[in-house]
């Protein structure tokens, strides 16, 4: 058996609960009405809007029509620029285009008490109105006014193709990112008239407004004809993409109707999270102290190494490490940390029992720890890997369809579409993440403390680990 040093024992336990505490409470400082947070706690977690309230609302074309990929990207960039165009900037808004839907998630603004989620839902499904205008006069509030209130040179119905290129442009002869347009033939004789009196105006220029949001403006140097069009000036290919995403949006030929949608309310959420970090507090607490009567010295080792698997959940949420970005926490995300919590006590039962039957078969204590973890892995062992994979699955079918796990899931059950349900996505995280930090904290860190830790003298009675004296 591999020896290890009584010194480990204490640099263990001290470094899982520097690290819990620093994953609880933070690190950050206040200058004035400014806070600087230097380290992520739990008072920075991302609450989802089951927990702080908002609107969960699924849109779908009428029956009778069967959209285009490019329609639908196009519907989802309209569900974006309505958004932000009602103060909403903290929304989640997803594509199945396999399905033909649009999932969108919104939270209640903070203090609302007059927001009506049914006529928002409303306002976000209507078909968008996009108009080319002469000009670009707004007034104070960025509302288009004087000659551009006025003058609509093209509509939207009359684009019949928005495209993201690359390549050399009729102004600067250099490769650049630009959007082609491609007019009808109503829109190319009205666009075609209209560009030739602009042009002869010194910087005369069109705007493009979405509704009553401007997205694009251009000067116009020479009368297009043709019916064929491009924009141009510092695109890059994600914002070409969006700006020919919202002029396809004004051509849509349907309005998006509500498939489902619910509301919660903020204080029905943060009743319901409070209550299930209470009933998480209390069940570690009594688990802790079941485990330590039960199994005396090993129960105590576990209870450390919860606290650290906890405190790595929490870490795992919040941002906390480099790299990865902070998670948003939902209902059954909290249901999922408290079953991987779950998960690791199974770990540290099975454990505890192997040793105490070691115990009282007669092996001494460090051949009764050794045995103990080593055959109790493979149980542990099988069973964290069923629930990994699990997990992947839960990640890979409810998550967003960019995401590394739905790409891999869409890969292999390539028949079944993401349903990008992100409560569901939550649960999957962060019992992937508890199990994880299971085999980290549950089997290395618990067996580096126990073996550390039974070195003492006085630790060395057989009654500390559930045996006779």
């Amino acid at each position: 058996m591999k020896r290890v040093g009584k010194p480990i024992f204490f640099v263990v336990a001290i470094i899982i609960f520097a690290f819990t505490a620093l994953s609880f409470f933070g690190i950050s400082s206040t200058y004035g009405d400014k806070e600087t947070i230097y380290v992520k706690g739990a008072n920075n977690i991302r609450w989802g809007i089951d927990i702080r309230g908002g609107v969960d609302v699924t849109f779908t074309p009428p029956d009778d029509i069967n959209p285009t990929e490019v329609q639908m990207n196009a519907a989802t960039e309209v569900m974006r620029q309505r958004l932000v165009s009602l103060n909403i900037t903290d929304y989640e808004v997803y594509t199945d285009t396999k399905k033909d839907r649009i999932i969108v998630r919104f939270p209640w603004k903070e203090g609302e008490v007059d927001f009506d989620p049914e006529s928002a839902i409303k306002e976000l499904g209507d078909t968008a109105v996009l108009t080319f205008r002469e000009g670009y006069e707004i007034d104070s509030e960025g509302k288009m006014t004087g000659v551009t209130a006025e003058k609509v040179l093209v509509e939207g119905k009359n684009v019949e193709e928005a495209i993201a290129r690359y390549g050399p442009t009729n102004d600067t002869g250099t490769n650049e990112h630009y959007v082609s347009l491609k007019l009808d033939s109503v829109g190319s004789k009205a666009f075609g008239e209209a560009t030739a009196l602009i042009a002869a105006q010194t910087g005369g220029t069109i705007s493009i407004w979405m509704d009553e949001e401007m997205i694009s403006n251009a000067t116009v140097k020479n009368a297009i004809t043709g019916g064929q069009a491009i924009i141009s000036g510092n695109f890059t290919l994600e914002s070409a993409t969006a700006l020919a995403n919202k002029i396809n949006a004004g051509a849509l030929p349907f309005k998006l109707q509500t498939e489902t949608y619910s509301t919660i309310t903020p204080t029905l959420g943060m009743g319901a999270r409070d209550a299930m970090v209470f009933s998480g507090l209390l069940a570690f607490i009594l688990v802790c102290i079941y485990m330590i009567i039960l199994y005396k010295l090993p129960g105590v080792i576990a209870a450390i190494a919860l606290l650290g698997q906890v405190g790595g959940m929490i870490a795992a949420t919040t941002g906390f490490f480099d790299g990865i970005n902070s998670f948003t926490m939902t209902i059954p995300g909290i249901a999922g940390m408290i079953l991987s919590i779950g998960m690791g006590v199974d770990a540290n039962v099975i454990t505890s029992e192997r040793i105490k039957e070691e115990i009282r078969a007669g092996k001494s204590i460090d051949g009764a720890i050794s045995n103990g973890y080593e055959r109790g892995f493979s149980a542990i062992f099988d069973g964290n890997i069923t629930v990994i994979i699990v997990a992947v699955i839960l990640m890979g079918a409810f998550g967003a369809p960019s995401s590394l796990f739905a790409q891999i899931f869409n890969a292999i059950f390539f028949f079944f579409s993401p349903s990008t349900q992100g409560a569901i996505y939550s649960f999957g995280y962060m019992l992937l993440v508890g199990v994880i930090l299971n085999f980290v904290c549950g089997v290395t860190a618990s067996r580096l403390m126990l073996k550390s830790i039974s070195k003492f003298k006085c630790f060395r009675n057989p009654k500390f680990y559930g045996g006779a004296k």
